[in-house]
């Protein structure tokens, strides 16, 4: 045999990590008493106790504490009384504590590499050299915010006691996620990790104990759902951050909805894999490999749906099975693994489940012809073909190595199958013409674009999706948002709309020449009930009628907003512009609006001449601002730029207050519309003639039909029937407690972001009440990454 032959027939040998640190750690530690509150660890009140097994194997590793409802109380308590000094302490001092942490997990990354894999199964490669560096740079990262927060946040401080709640999947990181941007605020934390993966947390509580962390500011609880929705109902907790499916995330808006507790939710995802006619294949192959068979598939932005060029389609997928048949399935501790088990028997079951399904439903699913190891949750990396877009494999989160494909023909179609699901985590583009990837990527709904590449991620960038793949953002300036609140000027309680309705008087002399019709797509329409309801004066007298809305109404709103393409894709310029001219065409009507005021509150002509002038102001304000509240150029340690783009949230539904009606209006509507929204707005039931009124404004003020729609009528219905409508994404309400509370109840339909006074109104008249706290509530942080160099 020559030495060529002798080159070919080389095969990789066993490359095992060694473990024997990582099972003296597990054989040092009483994992009876592992639960970390107060900076003391302990046992479950209970004394309950759950197994985490090696995936590999399904060997036991440990028998852990299984945290119950006083667990968590306790937790919650330390959290609570180490909050003050917490936050208290200079943005140095928090800043001390988050390197300590970095550079302590940087001196044992090894042994929660080995941890990790042999919990969660991952190959050793990737928790080596992605999931505990990407961890300790959160927190060094993280360092450098929390001295920064005076800078950069000013007006905003730490939102309190943080309850998170992280997967299996990332379990170091996940922690990392959560932690490091709460301690950065000065907020304290009680995190519960998976049931499956728990070892890394307990491992991450110790370094905790040694780099300086004072007791109570992070408090660990491992346990099953009990545990979770004991801290998701917890009254101590005023934010809950939250990893993990999509239906467990659409329990916790319902259990929160009303209660005023902050909520980001990082969910499931169906990422589309788009790979143009002009792609470098190759590089497009190993892309795609990391894409979908990067942790098993056990990934929540995992390029799970192919999209190839119908041009190039059979040569990609040629090359693809050939890439297939060289990946290793095997030992996670082996460095040349490249798939290693599955977490849990129950998750394999699952997978399976769906492969058969997609089958029965005509996807033809082809496998490499390779051997699986004898033991362990192993399953083969899997290719269907011939997926119908509405098969279960292109629609569901197999959460598995399961790769669907389907073709496109051009551009136009590629856009249409990507945006063809209800997720909207992330995606990836694949094109050697960045002007193409550049035109694609802002038409894809997903909060994370990657321009020939996948599964880049770094602290300094947000993380995070649309529709049901939730809202908020992990990392970069966003995230720290999520841990930040502002202090709103508040207003007064919002009453019940019945109890504040006073009978209307009318007398003979009242000649009701027309009934104020109901604004949608830039066209006054009866409404579709024909009803109407009287609107008093000040004095109890008729003022005049407006249409009372109902349901389909709405509908119609929604289907005009939503059919309004001019409005989202003008530039930011043309947005001022006529922004500005609707000011400068209610400046014409100051007067007549003024005395409208007058006539329905009783407001002094003083007050209610202040009340218009404020209304053109923030007008100004916010077309002014509309080419300027813009995106960031993030550089992370890589050769790639991230273009954090701001894109409208989309169809908004605007529930405006009784209290300055006019103002209230135009200070929730103008924003939504400068940054490119759409609106269906619900003016004040008590004072609806104001917004009727602005219609012969709107009209002449070059605002494109359907970009604002108003809807009169009951409020509380109203919003009702907005929060369960899935092409409404946004939804912002001031109204009663009990409305308010509902609205984020029904709101799970897509997980659309929904923002409520929690039962109060603003202080319009103050400056705090406008300019970029509503901006930031407009607007979708999309992150583009875009790599350069050869």
């Amino acid at each position: 045999m020559n030495i060529l032959e002798r080159y070919h027939a080389m095969e990789y040998g066993p490359a095992p990590e060694a473990r024997n640190e990582a099972d003296a750690w597990l054989a040092a530690r009483d994992f009876g008493k592992v639960l970390f509150i107060g900076g003391d660890w302990k046992a479950a009140t209970s004394g309950k106790t759950f197994e985490t097994s090696d995936p590999s194997s399904g060997k036991l590793l440990a028998k852990v504490s299984d945290a119950g409802v006083a667990d968590i109380d306790a937790a919650v308590s330390a959290a609570a009384k180490a909050l003050p000094k917490w936050s208290a302490s200079s943005g140095y001092q928090r800043a001390k504590v988050l390197y300590a942490i970095g550079r302590a997990m940087q001196r044992h990354q090894r042994l929660f590499a080995v941890l990790e894999s042999i919990d969660n199964g991952k190959p050793i490669r990737e928790s080596r050299d992605i999931d505990v560096p990407l961890a300790v740079r959160h927190f060094i990262h993280h360092a450098g915010w929390a001295q920064a927060l005076d800078r950069d946040f000013p007006d905003h401080k730490g939102v309190g006691v943080v309850g998170q709640i992280i997967p299996w999947n990332f379990p170091l990181l996940m922690l990392a996620w959560k932690i490091a941007p709460a301690l950065a605020a000065g907020c304290t934390v009680v995190l519960k990790p998976a049931e499956f993966t728990p070892l890394t947390a307990i491992l991450f509580a110790e370094i905790c104990g040694r780099s300086g962390v004072p007791k109570g500011v992070v408090n660990i609880v491992q346990g099953g759902p009990e545990a979770g929705a004991a801290i998701v109902n917890h009254a101590g907790i005023q934010k809950i951050a939250f990893t993990g499916s999509s239906e467990v995330g659409k329990i916790i808006r319902k259990a929160t909805a009303g209660s005023g507790k902050k909520l980001s939710l990082e969910l499931g995802g169906k990422s589309a894999f788009v790979v143009f006619e002009d792609a470098d294949l190759d590089s497009a192959v190993e892309g795609l490999v990391d894409g979908i068979w990067f942790n098993q598939g056990q990934v929540c932005c995992a390029g799970s749906r192919l999209l190839v060029q119908e041009g190039i389609a059979d040569a990609f997928i040629a090359k693809v099975k050939v890439r297939m048949s060289r990946l290793r399935v095997g030992s996670p501790l082996d460095k040349n693994t490249d798939i290693g088990p599955l977490v849990d028997l129950s998750q394999l079951d699952r997978v399976k489940g769906l492969v058969a399904e997609g089958a029965k439903q005509g996807a033809v699913c082809w496998q490499p012809d390779a051997a699986l190891p004898s033991s362990g949750y192993y399953h083969l990396p899997t290719l269907a073909t011939s997926v119908s877009p509405a098969n279960i494999l292109a629609q569901e989160e197999v959460f598995g190595p399961v790769l669907a494909t389907m073709s496109f023909r051009n551009t136009e179609e590629a856009i249409e199958l990507a945006n063809n699901t209800r997720y909207g985590l992330a995606a990836s583009v694949w094109s050697e013409n960045v002007n193409l990837a550049l035109h694609v990527a802002p038409q894809l709904k997903a909060g994370v674009v990657w321009v020939n590449g996948t599964n880049m991620f770094d602290a300094a960038c947000g993380f995070g999706g649309y529709r049901e793949s939730g809202f908020g953002r992990e990392g970069g300036r966003e995230g720290m948002f999520e841990y930040l609140a502002a202090k709103l000027p508040l207003g007064p309680v919002v009453k019940p709309a019945a109890a504040s309705v006073q009978p209307v008087e009318r007398s003979e002399g009242d000649a009701i020449d027309r009934t104020a019709k109901l604004f949608i797509g830039g066209k006054q329409v009866r409404p579709d009930g024909n009803y109407s309801i009287g609107i008093a004066t000040a004095k109890g007298k008729l003022a005049g009628e407006v249409g009372l809305g109902n349901r389909k109404d709405i509908r119609d709103a929604v289907a005009a907003a939503r059919a309004c393409k001019g409005w989202p894709e003008a530039t930011a310029y043309n947005r001022s512009q006529v922004l500005y001219y609707l000011a400068e065409n209610l400046s014409g009507r100051a007067d007549e609006f003024a005395a409208r005021l007058t006539e329905l509150t009783g407001a002094a002509a003083k007050a209610a001449r202040e009340e218009v002038e404020q209304s053109i102001e923030r007008l100004f304000l916010y077309a002014g601002l509309a080419d300027k509240f813009e995106g960031r150029v993030h550089q992370p340690p890589a050769r790639a730029v991230t273009l954090a783009l701001h894109e409208p949230v989309g169809v908004v539904g605007i529930v405006a207050p009784d209290n300055a009606p006019l103002l209230g209006l135009i200070s929730l509507v103008a924003p939504a519309l400068a940054v490119g929204n759409t609106v269906v707005a619900v003016p004040s039931e008590k004072y609806p003639l104001l917004a009727t009124d602005l219609y012969q404004v709107i009209e002449y003020s070059d605002v494109p039909a359907g970009a604002i729609n108003i809807v009169t009528g009951r409020s509380a219905e109203l919003a009702g029937v907005l929060a369960k409508h899935d092409d409404v994404d946004g939804l912002w309400i001031f109204a009663d407690a009990e409305t308010c509370a509902k609205a984020e109840a029904d709101s799970v339909g897509n997980l659309k972001r929904v923002w409520t006074g929690n039962g109060r109104s603003l202080d319009w008249t103050s400056a705090d009440a406008a300019g970029d706290a509503l901006l930031r509530r407009a607007v979708e942080v999309k992150n583009v990454w875009v790599p350069y160099g050869d």
